[in-house]
C-alpha cells in the first residue's frame, strides 16, 4: 500500500489514477461498518481495474480543533495502516489535520481534494458520513457535488449488531468507545470484527507482580482509549517494533488487569499489566507489547492481605486458561 501524506498543496497527491475509488473517513477502529465500506469500494475498484484509495485525517480532526473533546483512539495509526492494507487499500492519502485545511466548506473540501485532487469515478461513503466545516457536509451534499464534478456517490448502509445484553446498536467508533469503557470486550469484538487490540511500548513496573508470584508485562503510555479497570482474559504479542507485532510475533495466552493495585496501597498509578500463562518471556525491556482483549473475568477489588490477592490471582489465571483454550477449540 502506498502512503501519501498531505500538508496542504495538491501537487503531494501524486502517484494516484484518475478514475480511481475513493472512500474518505476517520476510520478510527477500522470496524465491521467500515470493512463494510471498505469491501463495497474495493469490489467497485476491481470491477473498474482501477486503484482503491483511502483518505483519512491524522491526527484526529477534533484534537486539532476541539482539544477538549479529543476522543480516545480506537487505533494507532500503525495500526490502522495495516488494517487498511489488509483491506485491499492501494493507496493511503494522510491528510495532516491542521485548522485552515478542516475549515474548508464542504464544497471548497470536495472541489480541492477530490474533484482537482485525487480525481475519482467514484466515491463511497457511509450513510452517516459527514465532512467540511462543523461537519455540514452529508452523504446527501456530496452526490450533489459529484452530479457536477464527474463523479458518482455510492452510499452503504450503517452495520448494526445485537449485544450481550440484547440491546441491538448502529456501530461506529463513538458506540465502540462506550462500550470499552463498560469493560464489555467481547461486544467490543462483535463491532470491530476482531477482539480489541492496546498497543504501546513495554516499561518497567515495581516488581510486585513478580513478587507475589505472577510476573507481568507492564504497558507503557498509550493515545488508545484503555478499557474499564478490571481482569480480563486474552493474548498479547511481544516484537522489537509496533511493525513487527504484525508480522508473525506469537500470540501468548495472558490474565490481563487494569486498575490502581487497591491492595498494595494508594500510590500506585494506573497499571496496564499482562501475565503470560505460558510463562515470562526473557529480556522484555524496551520491547512493544499488543493486547488483545477477549472476556472480562471480573471488576478490580480490594483484599486483606497480599496472600489473599495472590490465591485471587491464582483463581483469574485459571479462569483465564479455560476461556482461551475453547477460543482455540
Amino acid at each position: 500500500m502506498k502512503v501519501v501524506e498531505v500538508t496542504s498543496s495538491l501537487t503531494e497527491l501524486t502517484g494516484i489514477e484518475k478514475g480511481c475509488v475513493l472512500t474518505i473517513g476517520n476510520f478510527d477502529g477500522v470496524h465491521i461498518g467500515h470493512q463494510e465500506i471498505l469491501a463495497a469500494a474495493k469490489k467497485t475498484a476491481s470491477e473498474k481495474r482501477t486503484q482503491l484509495v483511502v483518505m483519512t485525517f491524522e491526527p484526529h480532526p477534533l484534537s486539532v480543533l476541539h482539544p477538549q473533546q479529543k476522543p480516545d483512539l480506537l487505533t494507532s495509526l500503525t495500526l490502522k495502516k495495516y488494517l487498511l492494507a489488509e483491506a485491499g487499500t492501494d493507496c493511503l492519502v494522510l491528510i495532516k489535520s491542521a485548522p485552515e485545511l478542516l475549515n474548508l466548506s464542504p464544497s471548497e473540501f470536495a472541489e480541492r481534494f477530490i474533484s482537482k485532487g485525487i480525481r475519482p469515478s467514484v466515491v463511497v461513503e457511509g450513510e452517516s458520513f459527514n465532512f467540511g466545516s462543523g461537519r455540514r457536509g452529508n452523504a446527501r451534499t456530496l452526490r450533489r457535488i459529484g452530479a457536477g464534478n464527474g463523479f458518482s456517490v455510492s452510499i452503504i448502509e450503517s452495520r448494526e449488531v445485537q449485544l450481550s445484553t440484547g440491546q441491538t446498536v448502529r456501530v461506529s467508533s463513538t458506540v465502540i468507545r462506550n462500550i470499552l469503557k463498560d469493560g464489555q470486550v467481547a461486544d467490543a469484538a462483535l463491532t470491530l470484527g476482531r477482539p480489541y487490540r492496546l498497543i504501546g511500548k513495554i516499561i518497567s513496573g515495581r516488581g510486585k507482580g513478580k513478587q507475589l508470584g505472577f510476573p507481568t508485562a507492564n504497558l507503557g503510555p498509550t493515545d488508545q482509549l484503555v478499557p474499564a479497570e478490571g481482569v480480563y482474559a486474552g493474548f498479547v504479542q511481544i516484537a522489537d517494533s509496533e511493525q513487527s507485532l504484525y508480522a508473525d510475533a506469537q500470540k501468548l495466552p495472558a490474565a490481563m488487569s487494569i486498575g490502581t493495585a487497591l491492595t498494595l496501597g494508594t500510590d500506585y498509578p494506573r497499571l496496564v499489566e499482562a501475565h503470560i500463562l505460558t510463562g515470562q518471556v526473557a529480556d522484555l525491556h524496551g520491547k512493544y507489547l499488543a493486547m488483545d482483549f477477549i472476556h472480562r473475568i471480573r471488576s478490580q477489588q480490594k483484599f486483606d492481605t497480599e496472600k489473599q490477592l495472590a490465591e485471587q490471582i491464582a483463581k483469574d489465571c485459571k479462569t483465564a486458561k479455560k476461556i482461551l483454550a475453547k477460543k482455540h477449540d
